[in-house]
């Protein structure tokens, strides 16, 4: 469905960020991008959804497809129209609004005009994945907690119908408990909408629960990639990103330096 070949990113004409990243989101799957900050990832989603335009990037080699449609030179509200919602990272919102209103806005740019017919409908759609958000819906959302107001931008990304949802980051700075409440749901909703999920995430073993494959990147390129269960075996992953060690013990940062063994996808 989403597909991107050999794609390079250079910002302000000077700096590469991409370095020739292939990645390939399959129709219903959800797909993991890991690796460290500065690494590329939400790079990657930005190129994407369109939104490097707006910083001074663009998208210089290679080519970005859905569906057989070639779109790394879409403005980003073509790209939304196709069916392609970014859920930016930290949980961006119109604050002096109430939970609802900022929903409401989330279908504004669907990609058929005779559906906002149904946005009673769609609400419902979110409070069902998100239950706690109906009874907070007239609350203004600057006043939500930070686990509220993930739920609530991904409800409002779900709101524009999307085919495939980019997600950067939705665990950042939240507590385990609701780590896995979110995740859950992020699960269901691909299961039950058909929708295809390209997930950024740090957090590799949250991550790699949920998703059916994913890509490891470092500097700008995609160092690693295959099925999650068979990544979770994998010995790199379970040091540099698991923090395990062979004999499946969890190691804390003063137990080894950082990189201390070669990690073997740099020969």
């Amino acid at each position: 469905m989403l597909r991107l070949n050999n794609i390079e990113v250079i910002y302000s004409d000077v700096i590469q960020v991409l370095r020739g990243v292939s990645i390939d989101v399959p129709e219903g799957e959800i797909v993991a991008l890991l690796g460290a900050n500065g690494a590329g990832k939400t790079t990657t989603l930005k190129a994407i959804s369109g939104l490097l335009r707006t910083q001074e990037g663009e998208v210089t080699r290679g080519s970005i497809e859905f569906d057989g449609r070639r779109i790394d030179r879409f403005p980003p509200e073509e790209i939304v129209q196709l069916g392609i919602v970014q859920v930016l990272e930290g949980r961006r919102l119109f604050q002096h609004l109430t939970v609802e209103e900022n929903l409401l806005l989330g279908g504004i740019g669907r990609r058929q005009p005779a559906q906002r017919s149904s946005l009673n409908q769609d609400l419902e759609q979110v409070y069902h994945y998100y239950p706690h958000l109906k009874e907070l819906r007239r609350r203004t959302s600057g006043y939500l907690s930070g686990g509220e107001q993930q739920m609530l931008v991904i409800g409002r990304g779900l709101m524009a119908h999307p085919t495939v949802m980019l997600l950067d980051e939705p665990s950042l700075g939240l507590a385990p408990f609701l780590v896995a409440e979110i995740f859950e749901v992020i699960a269901q909703m691909s299961a039950d909408e058909g929708m295809a999920i390209l997930l950024v995430e740090q957090n590799a073993l949250v991550a790699l629960s949920v998703a059916n494959h994913a890509y490891v990147m470092e500097n700008g390129r995609v160092v690693l990639d295959g099925r999650s269960d068979q990544l979770l075996e994998n010995e790199d992953i379970k040091e540099f990103y698991l923090g395990l060690t062979q004999l499946g013990e969890r190691k804390s940062y003063r137990d080894v330096k950082h990189y201390k063994r070669r990690k073997r996808w740099l020969g």
